[in-house]
């Protein structure tokens, strides 16, 4: 599906469920936009979560990580980046931090994240799945629409042409 998240704001910001993220996230992966249904973790430098979830096979769906802010460890780093490529994640949005950046802009997926931190994280196995996260000024729910491009992320609780 192609889109524009400028079109989309033009055309439906004055939809009740409408979110616009504020702009804190910088661009990784070869591709520059992704959309689709949302799964939610909350987990905080610990990725054992994240890998399990990139490890499902899915049609049409984004990973949004509520990653706590944290600039100390990296989530996702090339593996996970490559395993959600080949699992048919369309993208995934983190509020944390990857690493492996170079490598990750190489791989056929998108993803935005704070910054980058060379650190990996701890794997522990603690976390929550499918729950709403608020970050950037966002509810993130699960099964509701992401549309994210090089102009923003937009959030929306019906599917937008």
């Amino acid at each position: 599906m192609r889109f524009s998240t400028a079109d989309l704001c033009d055309a439906y910001s004055e939809q009740e469920h409408f979110q616009i993220a504020e702009p804190l996230f910088r661009n990784y992966g070869a591709l520059t936009a992704f959309s689709g249904q949302i799964s939610t973790l909350k987990v905080f430098e610990d990725n054992v979560l994240v890998r399990h979830t990139l490890e499902e096979r899915v049609n049409n769906r984004v990973l949004v990580v509520d990653g706590g802010g944290s600039h100390r460890c990296a989530l996702v780093g090339e593996n996970l980046a490559k395993l959600a490529a080949e699992n048919g994640w369309q993208g995934i949005l983190i509020y944390g931090c990857i690493r492996d950046s170079e490598a990750i802009n190489k791989l056929p997926i998108a993803i935005r994240a704070l910054h980058t931190h060379p650190l990996k994280s701890h794997t522990k196995g603690l976390g929550d799945r499918d729950g709403i996260v608020t970050f950037a000024g966002v509810n993130f729910k699960k099964d509701h629409y992401l549309y994210a491009d090089a102009d923003g992320i937009i959030v929306s609780e019906t599917l937008l042409s």
